[in-house]
This record gives structure tokens, sequence and C-alpha cells, in this order.
């Protein structure tokens, strides 16, 4: 009876069977596009797309919440031993390369701070620098945005430029949700530094700083010479299901990867 309950909970009540994706906000406007145009084309299949961060899809994915987790980070060791078990372990199917982007306010791009290195950077977030007269910029005090614990951006962020994904950084003055929150802070300020993923800047509104003097181009990206440079990720927590298996292969394949391309993300 438990089984069937939950057949028909996944069903829903035109007949079409409901694909569930949770996660990273920075994949999410990945799945998103490609899901619209999936659910336009397939008749089979419903997808929807929810965020939370990295965290939590995987999170939902294990404990049957979702189909697909996005993840913009690999699982963690401590959430494969939380969840696994000999007889299921979670699939990892890479969907794109991303990039963390150093971006900050208008006005400071403005007044001469187009690159910092990474030890800038991590003085910044750690709170040894707190002026931007300290690297080049007005004497302004500098507003640093980070993100709320669960975000794959802030663990990849953190054990890049700060040493290890545990860190601390009590440099930052506002922890932001999600990556549109990071976006919103940065372009309400005159004085602020903060981190998006690639498809985030491509939209405009924040200016996207060198880091090591190395430029966030596609290339770059690509190429690996820019520092922070990532994978992005699906999940699924033991064989995918029909339905999932369906999406994930449509953004792998050729219809996927032109909507990557259209909008600021790099296909595998």
């Amino acid at each position: 009876m438990l089984i069937l309950m939950l057949i028909l909970l996944a069903i829903p009540s035109d007949g079409v069977g409901r694909v569930r994706v949770s996660g990273s906000t920075t994949v999410m406007p990945l799945a998103e596009l490609c899901a619209e145009e999936f659910n336009f084309m397939c008749r089979e299949y419903m997808v929807t797309v929810t965020a939370g961060g990295s965290g939590v899809g995987i999170i939902d994915a294990a404990e049957g919440r979702a189909d697909i987790a996005m993840s913009s980070r690999e699982i963690k060791p401590s959430e494969r031993a939380r969840y696994e078990r000999p007889d299921r372990k979670f699939r990892e199917i890479v969907v794109g390369y991303d990039a963390i982007i150093i971006v900050v306010s208008p006005q400071i791009y403005d007044s001469g701070v187009q690159s910092l290195t990474s030890t800038d950077v991590r003085r910044i977030y750690s709170g040894e620098i707190r002026n931007w007269k300290s690297v080049g910029g007005p004497d302004r005090e500098i507003m640093v945005v980070g993100r709320k614990a669960g975000s794959g951006t802030r663990d990849t962020f953190n054990e890049i430029i700060m040493g290890s994904a545990a860190a601390e950084t009590p440099g930052v003055s506002i922890e932001a949700m999600d990556s549109s929150e990071v976006k919103t802070a940065i372009v309400g300020s005159d004085r602020a530094i903060g981190y998006l993923g690639y498809s985030y800047v491509r939209a405009g509104g924040v200016m996207p700083v060198a880091l090591n003097g190395v430029h966030p181009t596609m290339d770059n990206i690509r190429s690996g010479n820019y520092t922070l440079a990532r994978k992005l990720y699906f999940y699924t927590f033991g064989e995918p299901t029909a339905g999932a298996r369906a999406f994930i292969d449509f953004v792998l394949g050729p219809e996927g990867r032109r909507i990557a391309e259209m909008n600021g993300f790099i296909p595998p």
C-alpha cells in the first residue's frame, strides 16, 4: 500500500510523470531553461525546479523529495557516509562548467579596482583588509558579501581562496541566501565586493574583476587558467528514474548544450 501511495504521489492528476529537481542556485538557471524547453517538447514527463543550495538538493535527493539534485560542488564524503549504503549510492553527472567570479560595485570598478590577487581577496574576506584604499581604490569601507552555509558556491570559494571549505570569513558584512541576493546587494551599494556564478555575471549589472591578472573569459574558464573555475553537477540517489534519465539526456544532448551556450554556461 505504501509503495502504491508513493507511486501515485509521483504522478500528477493528468497522468504525466513528475521529475523534481532541487538544489544549487548556480545550476538552477540552466536547469530551469532546459526544463521549460523539455516540458514543451515532452508529453510524458513534467520537470519542476526549485532552489535552496547544493546541500539542500543533495539531501532532497537522498530523502526522496527530489529526483535530481543540482550541485555546484562535488558531493562531500560526509554526505556519502550519511546516506549511501552498499546497494544504493549517489550517481554523478557533469552538466557543465562554470566559474566563480569576483565582482565589485560599479563605482569601485570605475575608481580603478579592476584586478585583485587571491591574497587580496582572502585578506578582504578574513577581515584583514577593510578599506578599498588598501587595494588601490577610494578611501571607503568595504562591504563584503558572502554566502550562507550550505551553498556550493561558498564551499568552492572558501576552499580555493580561503584554503578550506570550512574556513571562517570574519570579514563578511552580509550573508546572502543565493546568487540573486548577492547581485542585488552589489548593485545596491557603492562599496561592495562579492562572488557569483558566471551566468549571473553575463546578465550584466555587476563588474567582474580579473583574478591574479586573469580575466574570467569563457576561454580562460575552459582552459583552467582562471583559478576559480569549477564543474556543475546533477546527482541522483541510486539509478535515475525514467523521467530523470530523460531530462538528464536532454540537458546533455544537442538542445541542452545550445541552451547552455546561449545563457552563459559552458557545456561539458
